[in-house]
């Protein structure tokens, strides 16, 4: 088993700065070489405090601005225009950053693309959702219109 510390989110096992045990193959393969997480070490402390740090300042702090957010986001379509063909299949698919970006364009605020989640990827038009972990306890589930752009 390997002890890290994660670096950036990783969805079934930890938030960043978060101290973890994971099997070697897991920490060797995956995790390190995709910046996921680094190496613990007695120093390492000083780091998750400064990862924690980070975290905090980005996290919404205050319950009931989350619950309003979520309100807002599910309440809301997010309309979302990309390339596509004749029969309405995309040239490759949505994105957790293209999620963002339009989310921020309809001016329903401003999301991480770390903390949404595509459940099946979206390869056609239509109508598709995403979940967004805006805090630990609250979760919204937004709706999104995918049209082909002009």
């Amino acid at each position: 088993m390997a002890k890290l510390i994660l670096t950036n989110e990783v969805t079934g096992l930890g938030s960043a700065g978060d101290v973890v045990e994971v099997k070697n193959g897991y920490a060797r393969n995956y995790l390190i070489p995709q910046g996921f997480a680094v190496a613990w070490s007695r120093g390492g402390e000083k780091q998750v405090a400064s990862i924690r740090a980070a975290r905090e300042s980005r996290a919404i702090h205050d319950h009931e601005e989350a619950v309003a957010l979520k309100n807002t986001l599910e309440s809301n379509t997010v309309k979302l225009a990309v390339k596509a063909g004749n029969e309405g299949r995309l040239f490759g698919s949505v994105k957790t950053a293209d999620v963002a970006d339009a989310v921020k364009a309809a001016g329903l605020g401003d999301l991480d693309k770390r903390k949404i989640q595509i459940t099946s990827s979206i390869k056609s038009v239509g109508e598709h959702e995403a979940t967004v972990r805006l805090r630990d306890d609250v979760t919204a589930v937004i709706t999104l219109q995918v049209v082909a752009a002009k």
